[in-house]
């Protein structure tokens, strides 16, 4: 996935279960349904979230990030548009600005492809420039030091 801007969950699902290279049968006694019911699904743009649940359990894959990813990138900042912060809120509370590596590789990889300069992802996406550049140097670095390192193992084969 390249993008997490359009999201389809039926075809997500599907690439994991072939990924996964599990039974169909075993797809359908663990649904209780028929192979048709569960092709719907996988032709299915959005699935209901208990469904999606069971299909995260069954293919051990994390589904609902693929969502938070979607959020972080592309929703506006938490307190842009919240006009009551005394309110306290029994709704359990997240970090936005907590990034995984997939959400960094694909900023970066926007970034040193020339798809988008820095201004451009500070626009889009609400990410600090100094953040960015933060990502940029430690990515460089590391891309140097798995070059260095598959270098030197095939000198020393």
């Amino acid at each position: 996935m390249k993008s997490f801007k359009n999201i389809n969950a039926g075809a997500l699902i599907k690439l994991r279960f072939l990924e996964s290279e599990m039974e169909i049968a075993r797809v359908c006694n663990f649904f209780n349904c028929s192979e048709e019911e569960i092709e719907k699904m996988f032709d299915s743009k959005s699935i209901d979230t208990d469904i999606l649940l069971k299909w995260s359990k069954l293919l051990e894959y994390d589904f609902f990030r693929i969502y938070s990813q979607h959020l972080i990138l592309f929703s506006p900042q938490s307190n842009a548009y919240s006009g009551n912060k005394e309110k306290p809120s029994d709704m359990p509370q997240f970090r936005k600005n907590i990034y995984t590596k997939e959400v960094i590789d694909f900023i970066t990889g926007l970034i040193t492809s020339g798809e988008k300069n820095i201004g451009q992802v500070v626009e889009k996406y609400s990410i600090p420039k100094t953040t960015l550049h933060r990502w940029i140097v430690k990515y460089q670095n590391h891309e140097k030091r798995i070059h260095k390192e598959y270098n030197t193992s095939n000198i020393n084969n």
